[in-house]
């Protein structure tokens, strides 16, 4: 094909959104990936303007418990990450991650449509506290969690599909692309902190004083405009061809590794052909490398390429050895962050719950306690910009190396500051029964003496925690995979939120339960918050996340980069 004079060359292994090959010049780049950037503003607003309110709605209107309600936001959130999973799988195996975001959205607009009928109509709800307060039950609470998880499917696709379709984008060949691609993903935190602004200011403002079916409605209305937006850049996009399964590939040598037979080594360890190094990979091996002899990690799955296969299923080549290795050497990093978002998880519960207990006015404004994430949100805002554009230029230039901090050095800070968060919020849980108790209000539920900014200081330590964390673990986890596994691995981004959430869940019940016996009393029980020991709890999330900064220290060292820009 010809344009102005100039060829044009395919991209190898991808096409356009009508699968013909996508062409070097006409598909992919930043002008593609901006289309990603605005539709993420408007599905983190639809996502996070319910799940950042949603402990007080189960409260206030469902009227389950504090810990019901702070574990079902959990649980709900946990499994919306946790699905992200699927979205990548799909993405790498039968979908292109432009078709996954359509079908998943989809999937969001037809919860969000539930719920907010459920919110507009005073029958399909518990009837008003007279009393006696009853929970949700029947037709009501399968109406509920139906458009709940419904939305968490939805947002589990899109979570598992955007941040690859937009990496995507970039030539891995090249410095340039390779910046741009790292310039991308903080860009997409700082997107997803302009969708959290509007949630949790405007958003939740609407739901605590116009009603919850404006807020379900607004959120409704977002994910649907988010869906010609995305496809206003059809023509732009370049889509990764699915690959096939790379789950099939892990089960495949494993069981190579396990049941091959001990004889000599297979013709295809000679046969393969060494390639030269990262930075000067062709088109072809910058996506896909080969190997000439096994490695030395992991040396057990060695056996599947150096043993007879006990069965010709079970054969396997050397580069799918080595590409089963990757995704074993970045699950300890994965496991690492587990406890981050556990800590973050706090953050859409109990912070939220100790803000109402405080006085939450400012001037002549009363503020929403879920309005508080917009204390991070409005730091990451600053921050990612001022990271992409002064700090990273500026640690290249110091460390002489293409990306100046590296990824594994970014989660690093992230994690550290998420001790620093959890010892703030202990302290600041101190102060604030201390108050309670002098202002004799220990068993009131009126608001006590004491602003709520208090309780911003942890959002504030948290945010940040978040911005480096997030950022460099979907870049990690985008960089290191091998091409076919990268929606999946990406999505691990995801499902370590979840299992941070679903931990969370698991340590409220635990504590409960272990606090609860020889006659003491439940740290995380009674009639209102300021009966809680929530302090204590808070010291534990603060050891453990101490602990497992020392447990990520020694795997970030142990760990080497398959790009030769990175440092450990």
């Amino acid at each position: 094909m010809m344009e102005e004079g100039h060829k044009l060359v395919a991209w190898e292994g991808y096409v356009d959104w009508r699968g013909k090959p996508a062409l070097r010049g006409q598909h992919g780049g930043m002008v593609a990936s901006s289309f990603v950037l605005v539709v993420e503003v408007l599905e983190n607003l639809a996502y996070l303007a319910n799940s950042s309110n949603l402990v007080m709605y189960l409260s206030k209107f469902i009227h389950l418990s504090p810990s019901k309600s702070a574990n079902n936001v959990t649980n709900f959130m946990g499994t919306a990450f946790l699905l992200a999973l699927l979205g990548g799988f799909l993405s790498d195996t039968f979908f292109t991650t432009y078709h996954i975001y359509l079908i998943s959205a989809a999937i969001e607009f037809l919860g969000l449509v539930l719920l907010t009928v459920q919110a507009r109509s005073p029958s399909l709800k518990p009837p008003s506290c007279s009393d006696s307060c009853n929970e949700v039950s029947g037709g009501q609470a399968a109406m509920l969690f139906g458009g709940l998880y419904l939305i968490a499917l939805g947002v589990g696709g899109i979570k598992g599909s955007l941040p690859s379709h937009g990496a995507e984008q970039f030539d891995n060949d090249t410095p340039q692309g390779r910046k741009q691609r790292s310039t991308f993903f903080n860009y997409y935190i700082f997107c997803l902190a302009c969708g959290a602004l509007l949630a949790v200011t405007l958003v939740v403002w609407i739901e605590d004083n116009k009603g919850w079916e404006w807020g379900f409605g607004i959120s409704t209305v977002a994910i649907f405009l988010s869906i010609p937006i995305f496809l206003f850049g059809s023509a732009r996009y370049r889509n990764k061809v699915p690959t096939g399964s790379p789950l099939t590939t892990i089960i495949k040598v494993l069981a190579a590794a396990m049941f091959n037979n001990c004889r000599s080594p297979s013709n295809a360890v000679a046969s393969m052909v060494a390639s030269p190094n990262y930075a000067t990979k062709t088109s072809k091996a910058a996506e896909e490398e080969t190997f000439d002899v096994p490695s030395n990690s992991l040396k057990f799955l060695n056996r599947a390429v150096t043993n007879k296969p006990a069965h010709p299923a079970l054969e396997c080549t050397l580069e799918q050895v080595e590409e089963v290795k990757i995704v074993f050497r970045v699950l300890p990093i994965f496991a690492c962050t587990i406890m981050l978002n556990c800590c973050l998880a706090q953050l859409s519960t109990f912070s939220v719950q100790q803000a109402a207990t405080m006085n939450t006015k400012l001037g002549t404004l009363t503020v929403p306690p879920a309005s508080l994430p917009v204390f991070p949100v409005l730091f990451i805002m600053l921050l990612a910009p001022l990271y992409n554009h002064v700090i990273v230029p500026f640690a290249r230039k110091m460390t002489k190396t293409e990306m100046g901090v590296s990824h594994l050095q970014r989660i690093g800070i992230g994690l550290f500051l998420s001790i620093v968060a959890m010892a703030v919020a202990a302290l600041v849980e101190v102060r604030r029964k201390r108050v309670a108790t002098h202002s004799g209000l220990l068993n009131s539920d009126e608001p006590l003496p004491i602003t709520f900014f208090w309780v911003a200081l942890q959002y504030l330590f948290l945010g940040s925690a978040d911005l480096f964390t997030l950022a460099g673990l979907l870049e990690f986890f985008f960089t290191e995979a091998p091409a076919s596994m990268r929606s999946l691995a990406t999505a691990l981004t995801w499902a370590s939120l979840a299992m941070g959430y679903y931990l969370s869940s698991g340590l409220v019940s635990i504590v409960s339960s272990v606090t609860g016996t020889s006659g003491h009393t439940r740290w995380l029980s009674g009639s209102n918050l300021n009966q809680y020991h929530l302090d204590r709890f808070y010291w534990l999330m603060c050891v453990l996340s101490g602990l497992n900064f020392v447990h990520y220290l020694f795997w970030a060292n142990r760990y080497k980069y398959r790009s030769t820009q990175q440092s450990t």
